[in-house]
């Protein structure tokens, strides 16, 4: 990061902030991309170039961009969200169920417009939609006139999960999302990926938000760093987290399956049992009725074993 090459990006050009847009443009199968600071302005900066005011914006029940996000598909992209069951599993909804929301409404002058789809779906417990199944939600969106916007924070994990390329699990998807933080190990900063028209309109948007960042090399050099050196290893992140849910199990705990790099431990009093572990010096954070535990570049074999081991010493 120090020895970035930099220019103004608001102005036009940082070299090293468009050497990353490019990469991830590359890897996500789409003609540009623009760095933003966050996960979820990287979200609303789509919003705002798929909707309009009064638009209807369909997601599956508890996505991020509705659960997460302070109602920022409505207060500033001026959208209504509108949920659909997890019809087909958890984070999953049926592309029966996104055909029948597309033309919802429209006796009342309501327009859908735009499906936001999430993978891997974080409150979901992490889960990863199906290949088949999420190329027939986007191809259903798309047969009814709706853009598909893929909240892909995690979809590093979930390509090398199903062993597929990032821009196979983007697939026909009309933008996409990519945190360079959540386990690639960037200090900030996503990355929207679409066609250049779209991104083009992305960078007023992101102007609007506050989103300019004048030497954005220095960031964006650390995001070619986690490209680099964190991506190609994402998938011992998983395994680890594998390890760590089957030794929980054998101690008696109720835990999910795992998808990605994440573990979800069921309990009813999930803040009390987060407590109680943040004490023994396992960080960890309750969400719901569960504990969310996650690996990363800095959690090794030694880091698992001595993490169930403090868990082991205060579980009765």
């Amino acid at each position: 990061m120090a020895r970035a090459q930099v220019d103004d990006d608001v102005l036009g050009h940082d070299p090293t902030m468009a050497a990353l847009e490019e990469r991830v443009a590359e890897l996500a199968g789409k003609q540009a991309a623009i760095w933003v600071p966050s996960g979820c302005m990287s979200n609303l900066v789509a919003m705002m170039c798929h909707v309009t005011r009064g638009d209807r914006v369909i997601a599956p029940r508890h996505a991020h961009v509705f659960a997460y996000e302070l109602g920022t598909v409505s207060w500033l992209a001026g959208a209504i969200a509108v949920e659909l069951d997890w019809t087909l599993g958890p984070g999953v909804p049926s592309p029966e169920d996104v055909a029948r929301e597309a033309t919802s409404g429209r006796y009342y002058a309501l327009r859908t417009t735009l499906l936001a789809l999430e993978n891997t779906h974080n409150h979901a417990g992490g889960t990863i939609v199906p290949p088949d199944v999420y190329a027939e939600l986007v191809a259903t969106a798309h047969e009814r006139g709706l853009a598909v916007h893929l909240d892909g924070a995690r979809l590093w994990h979930a390509a090398a999960a199903q062993g597929l390329t990032v821009a196979q699990a983007v697939g026909e998807a009309d933008t996409v999302s990519l945190c360079l933080s959540k386990g690639l190990a960037a200090p900030m900063g996503s990355v929207l990926a679409g066609s250049t028209e779209l991104v083009a309109r992305a960078r007023r948007f992101r102007k609007m938000l506050g989103g300019g960042v004048r030497q954005g090399g220095v960031v964006a050099a650390a995001g070619l760093v986690a490209l680099e050196d964190e991506l190609p290893r994402v998938d011992e992140d998983r395994h680890r987290a594998i390890r760590l849910a089957q030794g929980l199990r054998e101690m008696g705990y109720e835990v999910g399956e795992v998808h990605t790099n994440m573990a979800f431990v069921a309990n009813d009093d999930a803040a009390g049992l987060a407590a109680t572990w943040t004490q023994a010096g396992v960080a960890c954070v309750a969400m719901g009725s569960a504990v969310r535990l996650v690996t990363h570049r800095e959690i090794d074999d030694a880091s698992v074993t001595e993490a169930l081991e403090r868990i082991r010493a205060v579980t009765k």
